[in-house]
């Protein structure tokens, strides 16, 4: 996926010029969480951005960057602006849908990052009460895997397929990829073997954030993603 086509820049969904962006358009979920932080990676990265809060902003952008924050809230605020359900999608389906899980099965790349890794995820171990994942990627995840806020902390990590050189990210209070299905490509592991980053598709999800250490590699990344894919994923 790293260096996927440029899409020809053109217009936007509402008809604002999008040239200079590269010709997609980011949302950011911005219910919780780190959406400054990543809104402003973007920007940096010539990403046209708009902030994503209810199922008709979803409808106007070409890639989704999910953050990190806390994954039990952010849930249930997805639910309350109606960008979820609980409901299945049809008979016999058990994961949620709603825009925009229907969105990212529809072909929307999207990134998760911590909290986003966990909003994706197919299962959640340790889920708080009511808590479900999309079900979206492939894999289990163990919340706060690495302990507490006190125990978070900075390293480099190889990601062959993102970067060339190691990409320095931040684990805060992150989950840990327990398993994940053969579908689902790993993009990174710490030294001890432990999965902190994976891709099953157009769908990205990392432990860490990178929005936080100054290493745009994964978010460039996740860019040339989006524009391999811009224009066919927009929601109808």
């Amino acid at each position: 996926m790293k260096g996927g086509p440029a899409v020809a820049a053109g217009s936007g969904a509402d008809g604002r010029d999008a040239a200079g962006s590269g010709g997609v358009r980011i949302g950011v979920l911005a219910l919780q969480g780190d959406v400054r932080e990543h809104r402003a990676v973007l920007e940096r990265l010539g990403a046209d951005v708009t902030l994503v809060r209810s199922p008709a902003e979803l409808a106007a952008v070409d890639g989704l960057v999910m953050p990190g924050g806390e994954s039990s809230t952010m849930w249930r605020l997805a639910k309350l602006t109606g960008l979820v359900t609980d409901e299945p999608a049809a008979v016999g389906a058990s994961s949620p849908h709603g825009p925009l899980p229907d969105a990212v099965r529809n072909g929307m790349p999207v990134l998760g990052t911590c909290a986003g890794l966990i909003m994706l995820a197919a299962t959640i171990t340790d889920a708080a009460p009511g808590q479900r994942g999309l079900g979206l990627l492939d894999v289990t995840v163990h919340r706060n895997a690495f302990g507490s806020q006190l125990d978070s902390f900075e390293t480099d990590l190889l990601m062959p397929a993102v970067d060339d050189e190691p990409v320095r990210v931040a684990f805060i209070r992150a989950p840990i990829v327990e398993a994940a299905g053969e579908d689902v490509e790993v993009l990174g592991k710490l030294p001890d073997g432990r999965i902190v980053a994976v891709q099953q598709g157009h769908v990205i999800g990392c432990s860490f954030h990178p929005e936080l250490t100054g290493n745009d590699g994964l978010h460039r990344y996740f860019l040339d993603a989006v524009r391999g894919t811009a224009g066919a994923a927009r929601v109808a």
